[in-house]
C-alpha cells in the first residue's frame, strides 16, 4: 500500500465513528427539584457529560431536556450526573 493510501484510509476510519453519531433529545422528569437554584446544580451537571451539547431546566416544570452525541453519552450517563449532584431523574421522553 503506497503511503498516500495509507493516510487516506486512516483518514476515513477517523472519521468513521463521527458519521454514525446521531444526535438524541431525551427529557427527564426531576421530581426532587425544591428550589429556584437546583436548575443550576443540575444543568451544571449535565453539561460536564462528554457529548452533551445543549440542556435546558426547568424548576416549573422539574424537568431537563437534553441533547447529546448517542455515540459519547446515553440516558443512563445522563441519569447519573443529576442523581451524583443529588436530584435522582427518570426517563420522560426521548425524540
Amino acid at each position: 500500500m503506497t503511503p498516500t493510501r495509507t493516510l487516506a484510509l486512516l483518514a476515513l476510519l477517523a472519521a468513521a465513528p463521527f458519521a454514525a453519531a446521531k444526535q438524541q433529545t431525551v427529557q427527564l422528569t426531576v421530581p426532587t427539584m425544591d428550589c429556584a437554584t437546583c436548575p443550576i446544580t443540575i444543568k451544571t451537571a449535565l453539561s460536564k457529560v462528554p457529548g452533551v451539547s445543549k440542556v435546558q431546566v426547568s424548576y416549573a416544570k422539574r424537568e431537563a431536556i437534553i441533547v447529546y452525541d448517542d455515540t459519547r453519552a446515553t440516558v443512563a450517563d445522563l441519569k447519573k450526573a443529576t442523581e451524583d449532584v443529588g436530584y435522582p431523574a427518570m426517563l420522560k421522553t426521548s425524540h
